[in-house]
């Protein structure tokens, strides 16, 4: 009888593991819809689709009805026990409905603000990027409300983004969820990813993942590259605008066998014209020439994954005064690859990989990930009589081990290694002529996450030894809690650490004369973050209005100075003496009002200060205050698409000017940037147009002294608004579609 018992009690289990319920939902063109609410009726408790329209979850006795529901698309509500296969559905949400010969399209989300994450993650796809003339990385946010874009100087171009109040250095860049466009790829390399080569992007406000190391302080920021098992089969896109620019990027994917497919993707761009609106000699932007090539692999045997990458960049940035008297120059080559191996056990989901920041219900099941990843990056970069050589060498290596055990608990634990090796030379008689440095950081980690009800808790630590700065501990938690069904908090803290590398991301600051001071003691930058968001999803009018809050807190430790303040003809680098601060306050909602409308209307405060020769003060060249409201809106069938988005820039502190003979003001005034665009999609091809900057504002005199490059007040740093006026551009989109995806 006892061995009865056992035998039914293992027959029982077994059906449980086996009849666990997950599939793909698509729309009608067979794409993947991702952010699709997949709960049981009657249970508000549910998963979300991945990127791939995969979800998972346990059975529930009793009941068969499984609710699929997405603002963009008809909910459905679908009996799993007539289907065929419980065990993986394919699920269709229509995005249209007919009445009478009258079809009426709903517009597809192109943000999506995880609902279950315990991140505060927000994923920008496709259908966002191509709101606006979405060239490379650096002009992918002009829609979004969190991060903002702008040039780093008034000479090179180098464009430089803002997250917290906080530059660009203090957010972890990846792509693939591998960290990149570190060191001296900072400076340019938000150019260095084309716009059309991007499937999505991923925006994580305040610490994140101990998994991916320890340099997230303001956030990260993941790009996640065309998959060749989901990509068309080929698509073109050609893009030229007013001020000479001309953009070629294509793409070809091939399914080699039933687990094989690769994919190629190219770009070049050029810059024809020289521009100098203003008419004071210099130009107003300089000329790139970028050539880029990227080869990638997937191979998939269902207990096995490997993804594989490799690319070479090309690029020459050409700027300074018209008559050639005073040359800028920029030249780029750099060359990467990565390796991803992925080992799933237990139940077999071949669309799991570890790119994916939205986790899919597991039970028992784990996976190994192992990550190779290395770059070669030289610059040779010309400032006047100035020149600046730079080479950085990286390897990286990540081992994670991830389990589920039961629907409650989840444990990811590994380690890591990160090589770098910077030599930079500078013949600049204020400073020592070479800069070297190499780093050798290995490093463990684990982190444990707990599921019930409406709670999920993460907490994670790592321990790294950095051979040039010693040993040091990162801890992060994170906890969201629904305190009803569609009001969700979350709440996280941890610490971030950053290596200084002061030449490498403020090279282009010698295109100024300003002279350079860099204390040789310079420590690890190192910061708490505190986060506290409240996101909401209420009905109104037959419609879902999204609502957030949200406030970040990072408390620096240390952290490595830009004094502009306390002498006007230098800048110089050192160690933080007393506190530094950003206090960033967020509001955002987000509706659409009528179908095909959608909406976003968001207003952020900064408050930002450092301690600059012995008092706290306001960081210069910092927004106080964003707002932005932006509409998109599409036609029935999808035929036509209209974007416009308006960006409300608060004014701030600009470096202090000389008492004396003063060249600037002392405070910037606020401005307003309107960008629209109009797209006409047609079966397989789109044409599309558009107006950045339609009001034409710019910033007056961006470059002090310009008539004398080589004088001591020249200085192309003072840089806090537009240098170029209304810029027009057009463009084609062309696809072929293939149904044989992986």
């Amino acid at each position: 009888m006892k061995k009865q018992l056992i035998l039914i009690l293992c027959i029982s289990i077994t059906t449980q593991l086996l009849s666990q319920v997950h599939g793909y939902v698509k729309d009608k063109l067979n794409e993947a819809i991702p952010g699709v609410y997949v709960r049981w009726a009657g249970n508000n408790d549910g998963v979300v689709t991945n990127a791939d329209g995969h979800f998972q979850l346990n059975p529930e006795q009793g009941n068969n009805l499984l609710v699929f529901s997405n603002v963009a698309y008809n909910s459905d509500t679908v009996d799993v026990s007539k289907s065929k296969q419980t065990n993986q559905l394919e699920i269709t949400l229509d995005d249209a409905i007919q009445l009478k010969e009258v079809t009426v399209t709903q517009q597809r989300l192109g943000k999506i603000k995880s609902r279950t994450a315990v991140f505060n993650v927000e994923t920008l796809n496709t259908h966002e990027l191509r709101k606006a003339a979405c060239c490379n990385l650096s002009e992918s946010f002009e829609t979004n409300a969190s991060v903002d874009v702008s040039y780093s100087d008034a000479a090179t171009g180098a464009k430089q983004i803002k997250l917290l109040g906080l530059s660009g250095t203090y957010v972890q860049m990846l792509t693939e969820n591998i960290p990149n466009l570190r060191g001296l790829s900072s400076a340019y390399g938000m150019g260095y990813i084309p716009g059309p080569w991007m499937e999505s992007i991923q925006i994580s406000k305040g610490t994140a993942s101990v998994k991916n190391g320890y340099e997230a302080i303001a956030g990260q920021i993941n790009v996640e590259y065309k998959k060749p098992q989901t990509s068309d089969k080929v698509s073109l896109n050609l893009f030229t605008n007013s001020t000479g620019r001309v953009e070629t990027n294509a793409d070809v994917a091939v399914k080699l066998s039933e687990k094989t497919a690769t994919s190629v993707l190219m770009h070049a761009s050029d810059e024809f014209m020289t521009l100098d609106d203003n008419r004071d000699g210099y130009m107003d932007l300089p000329k790139v020439k970028q050539y880029n090539l990227a080869n990638r692999w997937f191979y998939n045997s269902g207990g096995y994954i490997l993804q594989a990458f490799v690319r070479g960049l090309s690029e020459k940035r050409t700027g300074g005064r018209t008559d050639d008297s005073y040359k800028i120059g920029v030249n780029t080559e750099r060359y990467e690859f990565f390796v991803k191996n992925g080992f799933l056990f237990g139940d077999n989901d071949q669309h799991h990989n570890h790119s994916e920041n939205e986790p899919v219900e597991k039970h028992n099941q784990s996976s190994l990930g192992i990550i190779f990843n290395g770059t070669i990056h030289n610059q040779d970069a010309r400032y006047g009589l100035k020149q600046y050589d730079g080479h950085q060498s990286n390897l990286y290596a990540n081992l994670i081990y991830d389990a589920s055990i039961g629907t409650q608990h989840k444990i990811s634990t590994g380690a890591s290694f990160n090589m770098d090796v910077i030599n930079e030379n500078l013949n600049l008689n204020s400073l020592p002529g070479e800069f070297n440095r190499t780093e050798y950081i290995p490093g463990i980690f684990g982190e444990y996450t707990f599921t019930k009800d409406a709670l999920t808790a993460m907490a994670g630590l790592r321990v790294d030894n950095n051979s040039v700065y010693g040993t040091f501990i990162t801890p992060r938690f994170h906890v969201r809690y629904n305190i009803l069904d569609h009001v969700h908090l979350r709440a996280s803290a941890g610490k971030g650490y950053r290596s200084p590398n002061v030449l490498a991301e403020n090279n282009y600051l010698l295109a100024s004369n300003r002279s350079l001071h860099i204390a040789g003691d310079l420590k690890m930058e190192n910061a708490w973050n505190y986060g506290f968001t409240v996101h909401g999803f209420f009905p109104l009018f037959g419609k879902e209005l999204s609502l957030m809050g949200e406030w970040f807190y990072t408390d620096f430790n240390n952290q490595v100075v830009a004094d502009m303040d306390t002498n006007p003809h230098a800048v110089s680098f050192s160690n933080l003496r007393g506190k530094s601060y950003s206090s960033s306050f967020q509001i955002e909602a987000n509706i659409e009002p009528v179908r095909g409308l959608t909406a976003t209307f968001a207003h952020r405060i900064n408050d930002v200060k450092t301690t600059i020769n012995g008092n706290l003060r306001e960081k210069p060249l910092t927004n106080r205050s964003k707002s932005l409201a932006s509409l998109s809106y599409q036609t029935p069938l999808r035929k036509w698409q209209f974007d416009f988005t308006t960006q409300f820039n608060g004014g701030g502190r600009l470096p202090d000017p000389d008492p004396a003979h003063p060249l600037w003001e002392r405070e910037f005034k606020p401005f307003t940037i309107m960008n629209a665009q109009v797209t006409k999609n047609f079966k397989t091809w789109s044409v599309y147009g558009g107006a950045e900057n339609i009001t034409g504002f710019v910033q007056q005199n961006p470059i002090i002294d310009v008539q004398n490059p080589f004088g001591t007040d020249f200085d192309a740093s003072m840089v806090w608004g537009p240098m170029h006026g209304r810029t027009l551009y057009v463009g084609f989109r062309w696809a072929l579609t293939g149904k044989d995806k992986l």
